[in-house]
């Protein structure tokens, strides 16, 4: 039986099918354009690569439009911190886009994480990137080794313009011409371009200064500031804590700029870490009018250390030792000579009468086999403290020069400056000679044990005299600091009458350390000029 004939018959295309395939092929193109900065010339540059690609996807046939994403006057080094470059991926995944052009790599990423990381991404999605500066199409096969090396120039460049950026950085620092930051109450930029004080903020900077010395906590000046008609840096009504001790420890109030507190990790990431020492930090002194000066300063950091450096006694002390209280005039000033613990204000009722008294946190929480502390009376207190300073005022008027004086030849009697050069010349003599053997140590023949020897012996000789170095200036040292207490508690007594009527209950602070209160039912206050005063109860 013979096999049927073949038929072979056409059949059309379908037009309508044809047209839908072909604009099937047509790509959703969009382009991703970047200027660096924000100066008016790259500006101008980021329009003009806006025109030009708007123009370029509409002449090409088989792209589509699907718009332009545009971030200006932003470092490409971190993806997160672009806008518009976020949108277009997000528009990618939702399936608007089908190719992206853009100029080069560098354009595109700055960095080779990013780079290699948003490429794979979109290629999984089965979107290509055209970097038309090197021709590169990241859908082909052999795009990702170029793009790997592409990517690393980038980031080299970058890191590069970041180096010279923080050079300059560094240079303006040096030579104090750094721009004043104006974000602190207190000062604005004036006519001139320099900083000016504003009066009406400035008064409420030297409040913070004065309640704080005068024993008040952070939380009664947020109270007080919090009341005030005037706003933090930021324009809040409410002050935060953080924002008073940015105040009492800001150099800038006493005229100085301390430059470079912070510093950036690196280009990459960009993130600020608080400089410990890792990086130079530079000193402006007198750079602008002071709004506090510097002994009220000075005398501020040395309270704050004091209210941070205590302790607890004990760890079966429920109450931090070094948690500290302004509520009250004796808040924080009244010590256990038993256990050292601090005393509280309490309220005692007896015999049905109320009577405000002071007693030992160790002996409340603990019971009275924990301490020996006597209680004693708020009215009791008070007359002792004032009796005492009241003797002490109108009995040693001289004293506060006699221990002056005698402070004087304890510490500053004797002239270290000439033992300073001395010691200096002597280290730089045993340098020389250090360097001549360790010389004669690399060209002789000889024996160089010996020599190695006498190496060890200079060496050792060297290092004693540093450290008799470090000890007198460690004198020196103490010797300017308790001579700059010792004044500032001679200015402190100065204001106030031979009856102590001008010493209000907060002023106390200003010129005593603590009262011990013994249970022999003594006390002993503790002045800071050192003076020790021993007062019954």
């Amino acid at each position: 039986m013979n096999a049927a004939k073949k038929i072979i018959t056409r059949i059309e295309a379908d037009p309508k099918k044809k047209a839908a395939n072909a604009e099937l092929s047509i790509l959703r193109t969009a382009a991703y354009c970047r200027v660096s900065t924000d100066s008016s010339d790259q500006l101008e540059s980021y329009k003009a690569q806006v025109a030009y690609y708007t123009d370029a996807i509409a002449k090409n046939p088989k792209w589509r439009f699907a718009g332009i994403y545009a971030d200006e006057g932003l470092s490409g080094t971190q993806a997160a911190k672009r806008d518009d470059f976020l949108r277009m991926i997000k528009d990618c995944e939702k399936g608007k886009i089908d190719y992206i052009i853009t100029k080069s790599v560098a354009r595109f990423a700055r960095n080779t994480v990013d780079a290699l990381k948003y490429v794979r991404k979109l290629k999984a999605l089965g979107i290509g990137v055209y970097f038309e500066e090197q021709c590169l199409d990241s859908l082909k096969s052999e795009s990702e080794l170029a793009l790997g090396i592409y990517s690393v120039l980038a980031q080299a460049e970058s890191e590069n313009i970041s180096a010279n950026v923080r050079w300059g950085i560094q240079r303006r620092m040096q030579s104090g011409t750094f721009k004043f930051r104006y974000n602190l109450i207190g000062y604005r930029k004036g006519k001139d371009g320099q900083p000016e004080i504003v009066p009406e903020e400035a008064k409420y900077v030297k409040d913070v200064f004065d309640m704080y010395l005068d024993g008040n906590s952070v939380d009664q000046i947020k109270e007080y500031l919090d009341s005030a008609p005037i706003k933090t840096a930021t324009g809040n009504d409410i002050w935060s804590r953080n924002a008073i001790r940015n105040i009492l420890t800001n150099e800038r109030y006493v005229g100085d700029m301390l430059l470079q507190k912070t510093y950036i990790e690196n280009c990459i990431t960009k993130k600020a870490r608080k400089n410990r020492g890792e990086m130079p930090k530079y000193l402006v002194s007198n750079n602008h009018p002071a709004i506090i000066d510097r002994d009220t300063f000075k005398q501020v950091q040395s309270e704050m250390a004091k209210r941070r450096s205590r302790p607890r006694v004990s760890d079966k002390t429920i109450t931090a030792k070094g948690k500290f209280s302004g509520k009250y005039p004796f808040s924080d000033l009244l010590v256990c000579d038993s256990c050292g613990n601090r005393y509280r204000r309490c309220m005692w009722i007896s015999g049905g009468k109320k009577k405000i008294v002071w007693r030992c946190i160790t002996r409340i929480e603990h019971g009275g086999n924990a301490c020996e502390s006597i209680s004693v009376g708020d009215e009791l207190i008070h007359k002792a403290v004032y009796r005492s300073i009241n003797g002490y005022i109108q009995n040693n008027s001289g004293a506060l020069d006699i221990v002056l004086s005698e402070l004087s030849k304890q510490f500053g009697g004797n002239d270290y400056t000439d033992d300073l050069c001395n010691i200096e010349r002597s280290i730089n003599e045993l340098n020389k000679q250090m360097e001549d053997a360790a010389m004669i140590e690399v060209t002789t023949q000889g024996n160089k044990e010996r020599i190695r020897e006498e190496i060890i012996e200079l060496s050792q000789r060297i290092v004693a005299l540093r450290n008799e170095k470090s000890i007198i200036e460690e004198k020196m040292t103490t010797a300017k600091t308790r001579n700059e207490e010792l004044s500032r508690f001679s200015k402190e007594l100065s204001l106030y009458n031979a009856d102590c009527s001008e010493i209000t209950d907060n002023k106390l602070r200003r010129i005593i350390q603590e009262v011990r209160i013994k249970k022999d039912h003594t006390i002993v206050i503790e002045l800071k000029n050192g003076m020790l005063l021993e007062e019954a109860l």
